[in-house]
C-alpha cells in the first residue's frame, strides 16, 4: 500500500473529498467542519461504549446496575446486581410509574497505589418505567449479598388489564387491503 492511499483527500469518493467539493459549491464551511468533527469523534469512540463507564454509572448502550425484570400475574419483580455496596448506600424511589434505583459506590482505598482498575466507582441512577399501576404502599425491597430485589404488587385493575389472545394453529389468513 502506498502512502498516498492513506491520504483521504486524494481518493475519489472519500468523505473529506466530498466535503471539499461541497465547500467549492458554496456550502457553509463551519457547518461542514462541525459535521466532520462529529463524524470523527463518533468513529473514534465506536467500540468504547461496552468497555468504559461514563459518569453517572451508565455505560453508553448499557445501563448500570444490571437488572432483571420479571412480570407475573400479580407482581413485577426487579432484581439489580450492585456488588460491593451496602443497603444504606442505595436509594429506591417510585414516582409516577417509574422505579428509580440510585446510590453511590465509593472506593475502599486511595488511588495512590492503583495502576489499573476496571471497577466502577461513583454515583449511579437507573430509571425503570413499569408499564403497570402498582400498589405503592405494598412495595417491598430487600438487599442481600450485593443483590437488590424489589417486589411491586400490581393493582387489581392492572392485573385484569392484560387480555390473553389465543394463538391458533394453521395457515395465516391473508387479508386484502
Amino acid at each position: 500500500m502506498a502512502i498516498r492511499d492513506l491520504i483521504p483527500w486524494g481518493r475519489e469518493g472519500s468523505q473529506l473529498s466530498d466535503m471539499y467539493r461541497d465547500l467549492h459549491r458554496g456550502g457553509d464551511p463551519f457547518m461542514m467542519l462541525h459535521r466532520e468533527m462529529n463524524r470523527l469523534f463518533d468513529d473514534a469512540m465506536r467500540g468504547f461504549e461496552t468497555r468504559m463507564p461514563s459518569f453517572g454509572g451508565a455505560y453508553a448502550g448499557q445501563a448500570w446496575p444490571s437488572v432483571e425484570i420479571s412480570d407475573s400475574e400479580t407482581n413485577i419483580h426487579v432484581t439489580a446486581e450492585i456488588p460491593g455496596m451496602e443497603e444504606k448506600d442505595i436509594e429506591v424511589l417510585l414516582d409516577d410509574g417509574v422505579l428509580t434505583l440510585r446510590g453511590e459506590k465509593r472506593a475502599e482505598t486511595e488511588d495512590k497505589g492503583k495502576q489499573f482498575s476496571e471497577r466502577f466507582y461513583g454515583r449511579f441512577e437507573r430509571r425503570i418505567p413499569l408499564g403497570y399501576e402498582v400498589e405503592e404502599d405494598k412495595v417491598h425491597a430487600s438487599f442481600r449479598n450485593g443483590v437488590l430485589t424489589v417486589t411491586l404488587p400490581k393493582t387489581k385493575r392492572a392485573q385484569t388489564k392484560a387480555k390473553r389472545i389465543a394463538v391458533n394453529e394453521g395457515k395465516a389468513s391473508s387479508a386484502k387491503h
